[in-house]
């Protein structure tokens, strides 16, 4: 199965990369392919400013329009900023809810992490579930979002740069549980 994990945060040395690699290392033992579509490269024009040209894309956009396009499970992670997500991750929907890549919403399984530094990372989860089903539903497409959200608590304590666990069993009991539940979705949806 093709997973793409986009990593929703355009900071530097951010916590959902370090997410995004330990989603990776995981399902990568299982036998999946997966590719991270890291927001530090992020260069989508806002609204205002025009829309993406699907015949000249930045190499970012590209990485995210093939990607995705190619993937059966789309993993989106998104810091908590203020009980909301990131500006960068709306803006994306929105970048690419247009005809030109309507495709990308159609024959997936849709399934968000939820980063914090503390405790937190549900809101933007729940927000970000709203929003991509409003774009399947508008699309007439036919996909799935996961109901299994994974909410990342105390990042930098439970995970290094690198996506390695700390030691801390209940946290990668909740990762595993994530990635199992989501795969299973993802393979049943695709069959």
């Amino acid at each position: 199965m093709n997973i793409t994990i986009i990593s929703g945060s355009a900071r530097a040395n951010n916590n959902t990369l370090r997410v995004a690699k330990a989603l990776q290392k995981k399902i990568e033992l299982l036998n999946h392919n997966v590719s991270i579509v890291d927001f530090t490269d992020y260069d989508l024009p806002l609204i205002n400013q025009g829309k993406i040209n699907p015949v000249s894309l930045s190499n970012f956009q590209s990485s995210l329009i093939q990607n995705w396009r190619n993937a059966n499970l789309v993993i989106t992670i998104s810091p908590e900023y203020n009980w909301s997500s990131t500006p960068e991750l709306l803006n994306m929907y929105n970048a690419v809810g247009t005809n030109d890549f309507i495709d990308l919403f159609n024959h997936k399984t849709f399934a968000f992490v939820g980063v914090s530094t503390g405790k937190g990372g549900k809101m933007p989860c729940l927000q970000l579930i709203q929003v991509v089903g409003k774009l399947v539903s508008f699309s007439n497409s036919h996909s799935i979002i996961s109901p299994k959200i994974f909410e990342s608590h105390f990042t930098k304590e439970v995970l290094d740069e690198n996506g390695n666990v700390l030691g801390n069993e209940m946290f990668e009991k909740g990762l595993n549980d994530f990635i199992n539940y989501n795969l299973f979705i993802a393979d049943k949806w695709n069959k």
